[in-house]
């Protein structure tokens, strides 16, 4: 444990082995965060990390500002959109298993997160103060794979698309934290995705409050989660978003898949409450964007009035179209939780104009992703140099913080333990 960095976020699960093997998945070097000794840092040292940060942060901005003139490119939007459909479309086929009809619905949302949204470096997937995602809908796990794919994370190469819902595979039929690198939270049962993220959104809040300070906040990244309609209908969902509302958890952001469609047929069968009022009575800012299929810029000024709205969680309800795109099954619960068919593919690809094989992202979308890993790196490194400013300022906040990351106790912790004889 002496040698896991701040970043790995205490991801110590990630040594769980896989089902049907032997082996271990081991956590790998990155750069980040070491143990240090309790020495401040020199000036030199300092001097060179500002210089580093300065440098950092002109890339940055730069790769900003480069990406708002890529924004207005609606054709390429597009085109990344229908990548990540079809990568779930042709590996829900290639297993003849999956639910296809998230991940063609939910495309424009999973982009304008992973693409312009969210804080992440893909090379290294424990950053710690990276903006957590959550698919509480965990059974539409291909759209959260295709995103991990195409922003350059290591854990969901092409070959793993293709060996989707296969036994050992690191693309299993819902996403498992402990298969693949890049998924926060292992989400099978409904309902209990949002309410990790609850969790992760209180744990920032809380770990913001204890050691920001008013010259160093290092602490401070946000939460998103999609959730449909089955997660709605659970309990325990409910019960999670009545607490973030008590607590105010400004930084967490879920987007609500409303499109009306369960594994039984249209939700008219048996959930007909009204969402909105219902988490404004929890104490969430709701805001409805009414055309989740293509209204990108709706989806994007949705997103900037939540992050405006600090003392309270927002749920954005997203109106989709399930299986968006397919001629014949679009909004229909058969979409749910089956394969296309090879027929309704080809038909799919010929509505939305995509000539490519199964599998094939365009040169240009790639090209577009790639700058995540730069920057993803820029992002990482720019954060590890505030720390190691706040580090040699406030060295005993510093190293608790490290503590509760790794999960290292302190040492001696066992002299606080109780001892106990026969007699007593």
């Amino acid at each position: 444990m002496a040698s896991l960095t701040l970043s790995h976020a205490a991801l110590s699960s990630s040594t769980v082995p896989r089902h049907g093997s032997s082996t271990t998945l081991s956590i790998p070097t990155f750069s980040g965060l070491k143990p240090t000794s309790s020495r401040a840092l020199t000036r030199h040292q300092i001097s060179s990390t500002r210089r580093t940060v300065t440098s950092t942060r002109r890339r940055v901005i730069s790769n900003a500002a480069v990406e708002t003139l890529q924004k207005t490119d609606t054709a390429l939007v597009e085109k990344s959109i229908n990548t990540i459909r079809f990568l779930a479309i042709d590996a829900v086929e290639k297993a003849n298993s999956g639910h296809p009809g998230l991940p063609m619905g939910c495309a424009p949302m999973g982009h304008i997160l992973y693409d312009e949204i969210m804080r992440y470096n893909p090379k290294n997937p424990y950053w710690f103060n990276r903006d957590r995602f959550v698919l509480s809908a965990g059974h539409g796990c291909m759209l959260q794979y295709a995103l991990l794919h195409l922003a350059g994370y290591d854990a969901v190469k092409e070959e793993d698309l293709k060996q989707f819902r296969q036994w050992g595979s690191k693309t299993p039929g819902h996403p498992e934290n402990f298969e693949t690198p890049g998924v926060e939270v292992t989400t099978g049962p409904l309902g209990q995705g949002i309410a990790n993220a609850v969790g992760l959104a209180l744990a920032e809040k809380h770990l913001a409050a204890r050691y920001n300070k008013p010259d160093a906040e290092i602490v401070d990244h946000y939460t998103y989660c999609i959730l449909g309609d089955g997660c709605q209908m659970e309990g325990i969902a409910n019960e999670a978003c009545s607490l973030a509302g008590h607590w105010g958890l400004g930084k967490l952001i879920a987007f609500y898949d409303d499109n009306h469609i369960s594994i039984d047929g249209d939700t008219e069968i048996a959930f007909t409450e009204n969402v909105d009022k219902r988490f404004e009575a929890l104490g969430w800012h709701v805001i409805w964007v009414k055309n989740g299929n293509t209204g990108y810029d709706e989806i994007r000024a949705a997103i900037q009035e939540a992050k405006s709205v600090t003392d309270k969680p927002t749920m954005i309800k997203v109106t989709t179209t399930i299986g968006f795109g397919s001629p014949n099954k679009a909004n229909s619960y058969s979409v749910h939780g089956a394969a296309l068919g090879a027929k309704e593919v080809d038909a799919t690809r010929q509505n939305l104009g995509w000539p490519y094989e199964p599998f094939h992202v365009p040169d240009e979308v790639k090209k577009h992703w790639s700058r995540h890993t730069p920057d993803g790196a820029a992002l990482e490194a720019e954060w590890n140099a505030k720390f190691a400013a706040y580090e040699s300022k406030y060295p005993e906040e510093a190293a608790e913080l490290k503590s509760i990351v790794t999960g290292v106790l302190p040492a001696g912790w066992e002299k606080a333990l109780p001892t106990y004889t026969p007699e007593t």
